[in-house]
């Protein structure tokens, strides 16, 4: 990506920070403390108060976490789209970019950003996404464009856990993190059977036989991708 300059704006620009760890939200204010035409107006740790500060402090763009203490990061976006579609987002994440990153563009946002890149990037995504600018990394655009066009070689190693549904990724993560099927319920506000047929559809696209392969699969790609 070449750098951008500074956004035309007469003002500077309100930026909404929606993370669950209150040490990476304090490190990002700070870092963007320092440019003079960016302040963070807010912080959120989850979904809940991530919607009503976007309602009522009206940021110029929201950098959203995949993973919140209570939602997910792609629901979120969904809903503050269907909400108010003129909002500017920007995902900023520890998840793949492979795995993500078309997902939450789908969901409406503008960005993708992984955290283990220089804090550089995000001050530069910022900028792309408040000049309405799409904002992903080069890898990324080419294999969209190729697929776009019906060019370049399919990607014959594309992981299995690339083929679940948003709503089925996020049960997967639950389970990695040692939930049982009423607790996935209560965190995602659906039924322990609805989650069950999640269950069901993550075994059959994993190609897993029985409940507890899904827990050790499940367990062991949220320490890989957390």
């Amino acid at each position: 990506m070449t750098d951008l300059h500074m956004p035309t704006r007469s003002q500077v620009a309100r930026v909404l920070v929606v993370d669950d760890h209150p040490a990476v939200r304090e490190g990002l204010a700070i870092r963007l403390s320092r440019q003079p035409d960016l302040q963070v107006c807010g912080e959120a740790a989850d979904v809940p108060e991530a919607l009503r500060l976007v309602a009522t402090l009206n940021p110029d763009v929201v950098v959203i976490d995949i993973s919140l203490k209570n939602g997910n990061g792609i629901d979120l976006i969904k809903r503050i789209k269907a909400h108010d579609p003129s909002v500017r987002m920007l995902v900023w994440s520890m998840y793949s970019e492979s795995l993500c990153a078309e997902r939450a563009l789908r969901a409406g946002a503008m960005g993708y950003v992984n955290k283990e890149q220089a804090t550089e990037k995000i001050v530069e995504a910022i900028r792309h996404v408040l000049n309405d600018k799409v904002y992903v990394s080069e890898s990324l655009a080419e294999r969209v464009l190729h697929r776009a066009i019906g060019r370049g070689p399919v990607n014959l190693q594309q992981s299995p856990v690339e083929s679940l549904s948003d709503r089925e990724l996020e049960v997967f993560q639950l389970i990695g993190t040692g939930l049982n099927t009423h607790q996935v319920a209560a965190k995602i506000h659906v039924s322990p059977k609805t989650v069950q047929t999640y269950r069901a559809r993550i075994k059959e696209k994993l190609r897993l036989e029985r409940g507890p392969q899904l827990i050790q699969r499940a367990v062991e790609w949220v320490l890989q991708n957390g």
